[in-house]
């Protein structure tokens, strides 16, 4: 059924073009009128709104970056008055202080409306009730998926991140249809339906939507085989908008179609900034077209994705699930390393969860990484040395590195807003 697309999704090729030109001039002026920090940067690199005359003279203008934006913190990057704006989120700032982004009501009524359209991409109907486990507050998944799902019809439980055990109860009670959440929670949770002796197979949901963190196809395996459900992937991220950028349809599960009636993507060599074409990853760059509070103008995401034709909307192109990020990235006496190998690899060896970290540090001058690995449930002890090893030379075989293993007790790891912190770095 087609009738109750939004009309965006039906447009050709060329309208797509036509409508992103407009909304990226508007954009430009938007920024460059009332943004101090934009207008100071483009003037110092000699270029104007006025000089974007098609698609291609983009990169022309420098890019943002996540310093750009905290340099303007708190809201330095608005271009609207205060009195306009009904909402600000922020990230969480771990690395230095946040990003604050803000909102106007066009703002949040884009945002509601690309979410409804994501989870329906996702299979979600109007009638549907959908579980949300992503947190609340400041970070923007939670009241993004909240919104979303109202927006389209649905029912809610906010149940937000946290206290597993009564998430389990919800959705044996509540038979939600949908649960969007990040991928590691959801393998908590099926941990904990194990632990209670409760079938993960015999709930209502038909349908998971997990964003908020790279994940890979093992991991996509392993939650459909163990839930029974379709489990896709959401992109986002809260300095362009939050969650609902890119969804991957549930009918094709091939990657993300953009919503690039609402954001242009670019990917660029991460290292040289050099644009690069279709098909070859780099590094993800977003400019939202409609964006009234905070517009942001080749934003660097730092993650490492690809363009790929569209299919189940061909006007829109899709980028391939993000593999990584570019501040992910580990180099180990000289080997790049990302988390999402480890992944894969821990997937794979039997009494070992998904749940692991690496963490970093130096022994007599030399790097070394330790892969701290949750057990799962019911594995026994004598199980859990034979595992370490196994995966330790699995790692070497398939990442090319040579790791330390410790494999600890369930639910010992610490973890965040519904996901562990994947990389700890004590190298000073």
């Amino acid at each position: 059924m087609t009738d109750d697309l939004d009309p965006a999704e039906r447009l050709s090729h060329v309208a797509l073009q036509k409508l992103q030109l407009d909304r990226l001039r508007w954009t430009l002026r938007h920024a460059y009128q009332n943004v101090a920090s934009y207008r100071r940067r483009w003037d110092a690199a000699g270029v104007h709104p006025d000089d974007l005359r098609s698609l291609d003279d983009l990169p022309r203008f420098p890019f943002t970056t996540k310093d750009d934006l905290r340099a303007g913190y708190p809201y330095g990057s608005f271009a609207v008055p205060m009195e306009q704006v009904r909402r600000v989120h922020a990230s969480s700032g771990t690395t230095g202080k946040p990003t604050v982004v803000g909102y106007t009501e066009r703002d949040l009524d884009d945002w509601a409306g690309l979410v409804a359209r994501s989870i329906r991409a996702a299979g979600g109907r109007p009638g549907d009730t959908v579980h949300v486990a992503y947190g609340y507050g400041l970070f923007t998944g939670g009241l993004g998926a909240h919104y979303g799902a109202e927006r389209l019809g649905c029912t809610v439980v906010p149940a937000s991140g946290g206290m597993t055990a009564r998430q389990v109860t919800l959705i044996q009670d509540l038979r939600p249809d949908v649960i969007m959440v990040t991928p590691s929670y959801m393998l908590t949770l099926l941990d904990e339906f194990e632990r209670q002796g409760a079938d993960p197979r015999a709930t209502s949901l038909r349908v998971g939507i997990f964003g908020a963190e790279p994940w890979t196809e093992a991991m996509r395996v392993e939650i459909e085989e163990r839930f029974g459900l379709d489990a896709v992937d959401v992109y986002g991220l809260s300095e362009v908008m939050g969650p609902g950028v890119a969804q991957e349809f549930a009918e094709t599960k091939d990657g993300l179609h953009l919503w690039e009636d609402h954001f242009y993507p670019e990917i660029v060599d991460p290292v040289t900034g050099e644009l690069l074409p279709d098909g070859v990853r780099g590094e993800l760059v977003l400019t939202p077209l409609t964006k009234q509070a905070m517009p942001v103008v080749r934003y660097r995401t730092g993650d490492l994705t690809r363009l790929l034709p569209g299919t189940a909307r061909p006007a829109f192109r899709r980028m391939e699930r993000v593999t990584g990020r570019t501040d992910d990235m580990i180099i180990l006496r000289g080997v790049n390393v990302f988390p999402t190998q480890i992944e894969e690899v821990v997937l794979g060896v039997a009494g070992l969860s998904p749940h692991f970290q690496l963490v970093l540090d130096r022994l007599e001058r030399l790097d070394r990484m330790t892969v701290r690995v949750e057990a799962r449930p019911g594995c026994p002890d004598g199980r859990r040395d034979p595992a370490a090893r196994e995966l330790a030379a699995a790692v070497k075989d398939g990442a090319g590195v040579s790791v330390e293993v410790e494999v600890v007790a369930p639910e010992t790891l610490e973890r965040s807003v519904g996901k562990l912190r994947r990389v700890v770095d004590r190298r000073g």
